[in-house]
C-alpha cells in the first residue's frame, strides 16, 4: 500500500473532501496539521509551489490538492498511484 500524507487544517472544507475520498477508498493516510505552523507552511510552498491546503503526497510525490485528487480518481489514475490494480467496489 502506498504511503499517503495529507497536509491540512482543521477548518478547511477541501481538506474534509479530500479525506472523505481517501476514506471511501479505504486508504490509510497520515494527517499533518499545518494550522499555525509557519515552518511547515513554508516547506509546503517550497515543495509544491502552492500555499493552499490540502496538499497530498503519495509515496513522497506531490499530487496536488483536493481537486487534483478527485481528478486523478475520475481518470482512474488514483488507484494506480495507490498501488492498486483496480478500484475497490
Amino acid at each position: 500500500m502506498a504511503d499517503v500524507q495529507i497536509y491540512l487544517t482543521s477548518y478547511c472544507p477541501y481538506c474534509t473532501r479530500a479525506k472523505a475520498l481517501l476514506q471511501r477508498k479505504g486508504v490509510a493516510f497520515k494527517e499533518i496539521d499545518v494550522e499555525g505552523d509557519h515552518a511547515k507552511r513554508a516547506w509546503l510552498r517550497d515543495e509544491t509551489g502552492q500555499s493552499t491546503v490540502p496538499q497530498i503526497f503519495i509515496d513522497g510525490r506531490s499530487v496536488g490538492g483536493c481537486d487534483e485528487l478527485h481528478a486523478l480518481d475520475r481518470d482512474g489514475q488514483l488507484d494506480r498511484l495507490l498501488g492498486r490494480s483496480s478500484p475497490l467496489p
